[in-house]
């Protein structure tokens, strides 16, 4: 075993582990990586690594297939048991496509043949490691979430660490009167239920009132309450409004934009003087109650064209939280979704354990005008409709700007084509320089439709993925089907 740790700022700080019982190999794969990466072990006896796997804690692993009398897809399999989720690239002498399949179906990341062009392997394994990287950071992310989401804010950008913070600064009053700003669906209600956890209110009740949602007629009795008598219906001999329900607790006034003027006039002197009448009533009721409102309009503008009182708007803008829309947060996209997984994990029975870089890198670039309400209704679409562990590009097809993702790594014509079909065979020749990725899983695809005489449904079986996900390989791979059906001859 060569085990060589240089602390060189240049590194990057992970851990390889390569498996070959060819020591040249092993020599030659360990001098080149050292220079790109912090540490790298080699063994020549899988035994041995496998032992010492839980020691080492690799970040990625690169084994060979045929590892003397040991089948390496075997020691892939055997990682894959112990629940290993190691990112694994296979190495192989010449491209088979049984191999090709297995390697699959086991959970390979990738595959090289040798020899390596090393150039091409560094830039194989960055990019398996940083898909490895996002897929532990949605599993830290899960991990952290909170017991009770309902009651908690997700995120991590400096927006929505400025709202936290002041959330919390203004939870420590106990009426203070606080309005929340902020489009539809970015969490003005979740803001909220925030301040009155962690005030000392936190005890008493949480009362939601979407005023725009309330008809008009029964506004005022749904507000404040009424006695027998008050309107034709009235029935009962009192029922108690939402500010009495709220007593001693919070009252959240959601689009309190839509308040009608003269109930305006009426909250304003809750907020004064902290009485009011029922409906039909004689009597002042009292109460204790915060109020925190929220709207998606502005008020400014609303005042200045006489439909919001401004007595009241200088009433209810004592402290005030702006909430920005999602896509000027981007960077708790992925935070909100995993938490959106999980949630829709427990309550549908599934392991979805997280999202592929290309349908990440989608759900960063649409616009969310429906904000985090919309990305849940999405995760949820998703959910419900998935039979894969992973979320791909493939699953987010409905979303009305959905534009599959095309790195230059997908350009066939910026990949050089080191390889060449054997006339009549189902394999292929390698060249001296060996072949790449891509090129080797293109006609990997097209010689398994060659096989299934273009079935798709039984090629998607043969490869062991589902038929959404070869769907989306043939687009990826550019793959047409003059490629693999045969040509019909003209008959003169």
């Amino acid at each position: 075993m060569q085990h060589v740790r240089r602390d060189q700022p240049e590194k990057q700080p992970y851990t390889l582990l390569i498996i070959d019982d060819d020591p040249l190999v092993n020599s030659s794969l360990h001098s080149v990586l050292s220079e790109s990466f912090d540490t790298v072990l080699t063994f020549t006896d899988p035994a041995e690594a496998l032992e010492q796997l839980d020691t080492i804690r690799p970040d990625l692993i690169l084994l060979d297939i045929f590892l003397g009398n040991i089948n390496g897809l075997d020691i892939l399999a055997q990682l894959r048991e112990r629940e290993a989720n190691i990112p694994v690239i296979m190495i192989t002498a010449f491209s088979d496509i049984k191999l090709a399949v297995r390697a699959i179906k086991l959970g390979a990341e990738d595959f090289i043949v040798k020899p390596p062009d090393l150039e091409q392997l560094e830039i194989t394994i960055r990019k398996v490691l940083q898909n490895y990287e996002l897929r532990r950071r949605v599993e830290l992310l899960q991990a952290q979430l909170p017991e009770s989401p309902a009651a908690e804010i997700l995120g991590e950008s400096p927006a929505i660490q400025e709202v936290i913070r002041l959330a919390r600064i203004y939870a420590q009053t106990d009426d203070t009167t606080v309005l929340i700003t902020g489009e539809t669906g970015t969490g003005k209600e979740l803001v909220a239920r925030f301040i009155h956890k962690h005030s000392r209110r936190a005890s008493g009740p949480f009362i939601a009132v979407n005023c725009g949602a309330i008809p008009r007629d029964l506004a005022e009795s749904e507000l404040f309450g009424y006695e027998r008598g008050a309107f034709t219906g009235a029935v009962e001999k009192l029922k108690k409004g939402k500010f009495e329900l709220a007593h001693r607790g919070t009252i959240f006034l959601d689009e309190i934009g839509e308040l009608p003027l003269d109930l305006q006039v009426k909250l304003l002197r809750i907020l004064q003087e902290k009485r009011f009448y029922r409906l039909g009533g004689e009597k002042e009721v009292s109460t204790d109650v915060r109020v925190i409102a929220a709207t998606n309009q502005n008020l400014e503008e609303l005042v200045a064209a006489g439909k919001f009182r401004e007595d009241l708007y200088y009433r209810i803008n004592v402290a005030r939280i702006e909430i920005p829309p999602l896509r000027e947060r981007k960077e708790d996209i992925l935070l909100l979704a995993s938490a959106f997984v999980q949630e829709f994990n427990e309550k549908m029975g599934k392991k979805v354990k997280g999202f592929t870089p290309e349908a990440v890198q989608i759900l960063r670039q649409y616009e969310w005008k429906g904000n985090v309400r919309e990305l849940r209704n999405v995760i949820e679409r998703v959910m419900l409709l998935t039979t894969d562990t992973v979320i791909d590009q493939e699953a987010l097809r409905f979303l009305p700007s959905y534009e599959p993702s095309s790195g230059t790594d997908h350009q066939a014509t910026e990949l050089p084509k080191s390889y060449e079909l054997a006339p009549g065979e189902h394999r292929l020749i390698i060249s001296p320089q060996g072949a790449n990725y891509y090129n080797v899983l293109r006609d990997l695809f097209i010689q398994t439709l060659r096989l299934t005489k273009g079935n798709k449904m039984k090629a998607a079986e043969m490869l062991g993925i589902t038929r959404a996900r070869f769907r989306y390989r043939l687009e990826q791979l550019n793959i047409t089907e003059d490629m693999y059906m045969p040509r019909q001859e003209s008959v003169s």
